[in-house]
């Protein structure tokens, strides 16, 4: 019997490669002096998102030349009626965190996902600085992978006091804040990027909350390896996060859960 592609072992280790090869072209650029634009929204842009783009594009055209990819770095060349067609696709950010990329602290990755009819069913997530490596999915299972060596992971359930909350360095406000100060004692963790995805995955964070805009591509990676881990990317519905099912390729406000038995609707300010 032939597996569906988001269940194929040999098409997840060439993707994993491919994120492999996307960190060395990162790196790359690194450890030199290294220019910063900013795009329309502001946001910066090096020649390390453009390297690592043409790395993992061209690369998935060749492992998967039937599934058409939408990559942070050329989504304004896709016609929003075009990619709604799309079954399948592949949801890829480049480099994720390049705030943090250029503060040179480390915290950013290649972010790769695979989607299917709304769904993200696979991903993996490389930090290229530390080499450490993440992926799965919620029929999969979830993997620590650094070097030769790889780990499954598990989300930390029962989660217990002090909850561990990721806030983010880049992005923090009074809705955060807020949220935060209900959840009662609580140590709260600086992260950039879809790290904070793989700590909850792997148990040493708790919660994720995040009010404010990011887009698609900065979940969907994350999100497979969190859910692989038995955790949980949820809009303020209680609902888990879908892609390319809109016009905007924004998403709005959610909760990332590791023991998603946690009383977060209390701490959003709702009562029963």
């Amino acid at each position: 019997m032939t597996l569906p592609v988001h269940l194929d072992a040999a098409i997840r280790e060439d993707v994993i490669a491919l994120a492999h090869d996307a960190a060395s072209a990162i790196l790359g650029i690194y450890d030199s002096e290294f220019a910063v634009q900013h795009k329309d929204d502001d946001s910066p842009l090096t020649a390390a998102d453009l390297a690592a783009h043409r790395c993992i594009v061209d690369g998935l055209a060749r492992i998967t030349p039937e599934i058409p990819v939408l990559s942070e770095e050329s989504a304004h060349e896709v016609p929003t009626a075009t990619r709604r067609q799309w079954q399948r696709l592949w949801l890829v950010d480049p480099l994720d965190g390049t705030r943090e990329f250029v503060k040179r602290n480390g915290e950013f990755t290649v972010n790769i996902a695979l989607i299917v009819d709304g769904v993200a069913v696979w991903g993996v997530v490389q930090a290229p600085v530390t080499g450490e490596l993440w992926h799965g999915g919620v029929n999969i299972g979830a993997f620590r992978r650094q070097g030769s060596g790889e780990t499954a992971i598990r989300v930390r359930a029962p989660a217990t006091a002090p909850l561990r909350v990721a806030a983010s360095r880049s992005h923090r406000d009074t809705r955060t804040q807020a949220f935060i100060d209900r959840m009662g004692e609580t140590e709260p963790v600086g992260l950039g990027s879809s790290l904070k995805f793989c700590k909850l995955a792997e148990g040493t964070l708790d919660v994720y909350p995040r009010f404010g805009p990011t887009s698609e591509w900065d979940t969907a990676a994350g999100q497979c390896v969190l859910e692989g881990a038995g955790g949980a990317v949820l809009d303020p519905q209680g609902r888990p996060f879908r892609y390319n099912q809109r016009e905007r390729i924004l998403n709005g406000d959610f909760i990332g859960l590791g023991d998603v038995a946690l009383p977060w609707r209390e701490w959003m300010g709702e009562r029963d």
